[in-house]
């Protein structure tokens, strides 16, 4: 009734209009109560003014773009590749964070890599993941795309007491040595360990549990499911026929061993010689070597017990310029035989002999014989294995006291026999001396017989 005497009046608030012009019951309300109680009329002015001058500011305010709120903690890190260029620590896409259908997934998973704690493992359907979710906060970790997957190797962890197995899963541009092209993030590789024994905790999609069937262990079952999945690549698994150490695991003596223990600079980890290249694992970064980006392998500084295995590895796709030379030291002798004919039998190159590395000294103690031994490296010598001539300086350089020693020499030496060896031989000498100057008188007569009695004549 006060609304429509004030509009009949011809006197709305032109206030109250604008700022309650989308509210008609709440405009209405508004005229009511200046009707019922005039003197208020002000102070609803007020406030319809003061209630416009807010919808003006909200409407400037969701008119501008979006800006995210900072971020509190650290700044996101960073880690090197080969090349020396820094680049941002791969996040996982949108997908791999998804509420995907899961087609398999095993709990308390223990993970080195990317990250080092129990998680989930799981294996989407449809789009096909594999990623890690935190069982306390239900957010996925990390992950991989299927397609993205460029090794995955399954291989058991050495010098363990009880045996496990390492799952080790490599995506594109993540092998240590053919560097994501400008622009594009990779994925980080994915290290997980398994008991050898049943899986206990292995289920599928609805909740099932699977994998108890009499035999199947945890490492086949995952192994089986991967498998299934992997559009580019198999499970690979050591084989004997490859390559198997000469020397049995440290804990299991019964069962035989497919590593090598070796250092990359002070950095201590294993190489594995498989179907499909070698790997240096597991610390991080993991180092594989295809076959097609192993330019040439060679060792140096072979000694008694142990040597150096130098790989030459070309990124996928790169020039001459791109080649880099990575070294494995302190590697066991007993083991050069099977590693040797492992790089024969995949037609590696055996850069040992090459012309950059016939000057280089093997000789740990700087000797002369090193020297020789390189200048000699030309004609026959080069049919001689870079092992061969090194063991036969070492011996070359054990007997060359002995060599360097000669009790006949005239010219005063010593020699650099032993103490005990000189003092016999000297020995020797007096007494031969002795008996010739005791009999000399005797050797005269039965030398000479008549002619020295007719020289005595004639004095």
């Amino acid at each position: 009734m006060a609304f429509a005497a004030i509009n009949s009046l011809g006197k709305p608030i032109t206030a109250i209009e604008e700022a309650f012009a989308t509210e008609p019951s709440l405009k209405k309300r508004v005229y009511d109560a200046i009707g019922a109680t005039p003197q208020h009329a002000p102070l609803f002015e007020d406030l319809a003014r003061y209630t416009s001058s807010l919808l003006a500011r909200t409407a400037k305010t969701t008119s501008l773009p979006l800006v995210p709120p900072p971020i509190e903690g650290p700044a996101a890190k960073k880690r090197k590749i080969q090349n020396g260029e820094p680049q941002v620590t791969a996040q996982a896409p949108v997908d791999v964070k998804g509420d995907a259908p899961i087609q398999f997934f095993v709990e308390d998973v223990s993970f080195a890599m990317p990250q080092r704690k129990k998680l989930t493992l799981e294996v989407t359907s449809g789009s096909r993941y594999l990623r890690a979710r935190n069982k306390t906060s239900k957010q996925v970790e990390f992950g991989i795309p299927m397609d993205r997957i460029r090794h995955a190797l399954c291989l058991p962890v050495p010098e363990k007491t009880q045996k496990q197995f390492n799952f080790c899963i490599i995506p594109e541009y993540a092998d240590g040595v053919t560097p994501p092209p400008e622009g594009i993030t990779s994925f980080e590789s994915m290290v997980f360990t398994v008991p050898d024994g049943p899986a206990k905790a292995a289920f599928n999609g609805s909740r099932q549990q699977i994998g108890n069937n009499a035999g199947e262990t945890a490492e086949a079952l995952i192994r089986k499911i991967l498998n299934d999945n992997l559009t580019t690549t198999n499970v690979v698994r050591p084989d004997e026929r490859q390559f198997v150490s000469a020397m049995p695991e440290a804990h299991r003596k019964s069962e035989k061993a497919y590593h090598v223990k070796a250092f990359r600079g002070s950095k201590e980890g294993y190489l594995f010689l498989l179907s499909t290249g070698i790997l240096f694992a597991f610390k991080k970064p993991l180092l594989f070597f295809s076959f097609d980006t192993i330019e040439s392998v060679s060792y140096t500084s072979v000694l008694q017990r142990t040597f150096n295995l130098n790989i030459l590895a070309r990124p996928s796709g790169g020039t001459d310029d791109d080649t880099q030379e990575l070294e494995f030291s302190m590697i066991d002798q007993a083991d050069f035989d099977g590693i040797d004919t492992y790089i024969k039998r995949h037609g590696l190159q055996d850069a040992s002999l090459a012309e950059a590395r016939r000057a280089k000294k093997y000789n740990v103690n700087g000797g002369n014989k090193a020297e020789d031994g390189a200048d000699g490296a030309d004609g026959a010598g080069e049919e001689e294995s870079e092992l061969q001539k090194a063991q036969q300086e070492l011996e070359d350089l054990e007997d060359e006291d002995e060599e360097d020693y000669d009790p006949g020499s005239d010219d005063g030496s010593d020699g650099s026999g032993s103490s005990s060896e000189e003092d016999s031989d000297e020995d020797e000498f007096h007494e031969d001396a002795d008996a010739v100057s005791d009999g000399d008188e005797n050797l005269v007569e039965q030398e000479l017989g008549s002619e020295a009695e007719d020289v005595d004549d004639e004095e």
